[in-house]
């Protein structure tokens, strides 16, 4: 079943219709029902309040890492451990082809349903995942191939074993190491990107978000919370923070948007993944008809020019 969310309940009753008018054979009140839909949608998703994205960017309905994985690749197999302490369920790391693209893709997965929920920690990788997906990076280097990171974290696990293990460390080693890659990288924010867990596996020559996804240095209710004592106020705290992808792109934060379905990647995943698929393998050619040097090059600042400012 699908949910909808509060401002979707319109959508929702149009679609209802639409199915009891085929169920019912009515060819010509579907027709108009569905142009009734599209009119619908395109004023709905077109006037989003950043809470609302932010709730789109939460959906539970809304494709994860693996969805995305086995919608873009073929011939993919899976690579598990850091070498160190464990494999991390919460960042899984993929070899295989994006159209005829040999790659190495790396994502946050949430997961869905209480055990795979448990078996994912909610999202939220602890060292050793931040450590597996820098081995799988260090490999994609080592073979020329590209490498795409899908980010998806409410931010790092924050539990004790986690800061016993270093998870600070480990974040910084990759931010370290990432920005030295040398190969062609692609980050992009699919749906929540939070702190330090997102920027783990955020540096890259390109850093896009989806149309509906946020990206921020901490939660909306943690930020309500310490700001006004009252993590009922993230509604106001959303708006504050400018953490939705058109607000990022306006202050240089990040390289594009992609334009998932209009009605959101929860409600049109083969199209989002297309989405998705187009931009990375435009972009990977574009990387790769640059030289070593001046990718680089390009990468180092992107990645200084943030912060910077006027007065």
């Amino acid at each position: 079943m699908a949910t909808y969310l509060d401002f979707e309940q319109k959508i929702k009753q149009i679609q209802e219709e639409i199915i009891s008018a085929e169920v019912h054979h009515d060819d010509h009140a579907a027709e108009i029902l569905k142009k009734d839909l599209s009119k619908e949608v395109a004023k709905t998703y077109s006037n989003l309040t950043p809470f609302q994205e932010l709730q789109l960017a939460r959906h539970q309905d809304r494709p994860y890492a693996l969805d995305y994985i086995n919608l873009l690749m073929r011939d993919h197999y899976e690579l598990h451990g850091d070498r160190h302490f464990s494999d991390d369920n919460a960042i899984v790391c993929y070899i295989g082809y994006i159209g005829d693209q040999r790659t190495m893709v790396i994502g946050e997965q949430k997961g869905r349903g209480t055990k795979n929920k448990l078996k994912r920690n909610f999202g939220m990788p602890n060292p050793e995942g931040y450590r597996k997906a820098l081995r799988a990076a260090k490999m994609a280097e080592k073979f020329g191939m590209p490498l795409l990171m899908l980010i998806d974290t409410p931010g790092a696990y924050p539990g004790l074993g986690a800061e016993e293990r270093n998870q600070s460390e480990a974040i910084a080693r990759n931010l370290l190491e990432l920005s030295t890659l040398d190969t062609p990288t692609v980050s992009v924010v699919i749906g929540e990107g939070g702190s330090g867990g997102a920027l783990a596996i955020g540096v890259a020559d390109r850093l896009a978000m989806m149309r509906y996804s946020v990206f921020s240095v901490i939660s909306p209710e943690g930020c309500s919370a310490i700001l006004w004592n009252d993590p009922t106020k993230a509604e106001a705290a959303t708006k504050a923070m400018k953490i939705t992808s058109g607000d990022l792109k306006a202050l240089n934060l990040i390289d594009d948007v992609i334009n998932e379905p209009l009605i959101g990647a929860h409600r049109d995943k083969e199209g989002a993944a297309k989405a998705l698929g187009d931009y990375f393998l435009d972009t990977i050619k574009t990387l790769q008809d640059m030289s070593s040097e001046v990718r680089m090059e390009k990468r180092y600042t992107r990645l200084v020019s943030h912060g910077a400012y006027s007065e």
